[in-house]
């Protein structure tokens, strides 16, 4: 097209060199037009470039993804992000294009563009998404089929590959859980190797220093406060995650949050501790949580021996307790579990 143009200016000037010096300002005009058009022609063969960042939903950069791009010149160029995420592509052809990103445990995604002349196209954030397993793709099953799915790839979680992880959605839509889900899920825990683990470690604790020391010493002693410990796991465990969890239709999980600042994210975890999703999905106050605590405690301080006993005082400190850990807890989940289950279960998809 840029050639045709030239053609009729030239034309055009050479009628005007034969007009009298009245015409000479139309031989100028044509001439600066000529070194216009001629520019446009020059921008216009101007190699184009773009260049972007591959991140996933949390925000963080995804390296190693591969960038694919597809114009009216090639359809094989490729390339890898590097370690923060980022891609280019040069000496491209104007117009349209067409990228697709891969990455292990995400789902493919696609942009399209076009290429304008000398353009050097910063493309937005191109965010992928965790690949669309059994838990997604099942989009027509009944939630309680869904939420089996999604339960069984809780249930392998585990930090460090020991401690159960079992409370914890990184799915931020979860399907809601049944009663019988509720209840099966607090079964688990409280049958899982490492609650036997964990209250004999209290145990020893408490045999060292004498703690309750009604219970006495030698093995006895060890065996009632093994048992009065395990049996706390278990009450609260099964009141809190299951009986109330279930009456008062809350879900018993921690949704991982994962994106925000530092900030938000903590006061999040932190809220956790009095506040949840409800199994109609809009937050509330954690009754079943709060009461699970206060029942627990309850329990507990029958156990006790008689010389240990404070009344109702004793019953608040210990459900202050277990509230202020579940918010302690509740951190951990939010910035340092997560990367210590995927350390260890690769096989794992974590949601947003």
């Amino acid at each position: 097209m840029a050639w045709r143009v030239n053609i009729r200016i030239a034309i055009i000037a050479a009628f005007s060199l034969a007009w009298s010096a009245s015409c000479s300002g139309q031989t100028t005009k044509a001439g600066v037009a000529s070194q216009e058009v001629t520019a446009t022609g020059q921008q216009a063969n101007a190699p184009a470039r773009i260049s972007g960042t591959v991140i996933d939903s949390t925000g963080a950069v995804v390296p190693r993804a591969a960038v694919q791009l597809k114009d009216e010149k090639t359809t094989g160029q490729s390339a890898l992000t590097d370690d923060q995420g980022e891609f280019s592509f040069s000496d491209l052809v104007l117009g349209p294009f067409q990228l697709t990103i891969t990455a292990n445990g995400f789902a493919t995604q696609g942009f399209s563009g076009v290429l304008r002349p000398g353009e050097i196209e910063q493309i937005p954030p191109i965010m992928l998404n965790i690949a669309t397993a059994r838990t997604t793709v099942q989009v027509g099953l009944p939630e309680v089929e869904i939420a089996e799915e999604q339960i069984k790839t809780e249930e392998k979680q585990r930090v460090l590959g020991i401690v159960p992880d079992f409370y914890v959605s990184f799915v931020p839509n979860a399907a809601p859980l049944d009663f019988r889900q509720k209840f099966d899920l607090a079964w688990k825990t409280s049958v899982d190797p490492f609650t036997f683990t964990l209250a004999a470690g209290i145990a020893g604790v408490q045999q060292a220093q004498n703690s309750f020391g009604g219970y006495g010493q030698e093995a006895g002693g060890y065996a009632k406060r093994y048992g009065a410990n395990y049996a706390d796991l278990v009450t609260s465990t099964f009141i809190g995650d299951a009986i109330l969890a279930s009456v008062l239709k809350q879900d018993p999980r921690y949704f991982y949050k994962g994106a925000g600042s530092t900030k938000s994210r903590a006061f999040y975890a932190i809220a956790n501790a009095v506040i949840c999703k409800g199994d109609n999905g809009h937050w509330q106050p954690n009754y079943s949580r709060v009461l699970g605590h206060l029942a627990g405690a309850g329990i507990l301080n029958l156990y006790y021996p008689a010389s240990d006993r404070h009344g109702a005082t004793l019953t608040f400190e210990n459900a202050a307790i277990g509230i202020g850990g579940s918010a302690v807890a509740d951190l951990f989940q939010e910035f340092l579990v997560r990367k210590l289950i995927a350390k260890n279960h690769k096989g794992i998809s974590f949601g947003p």
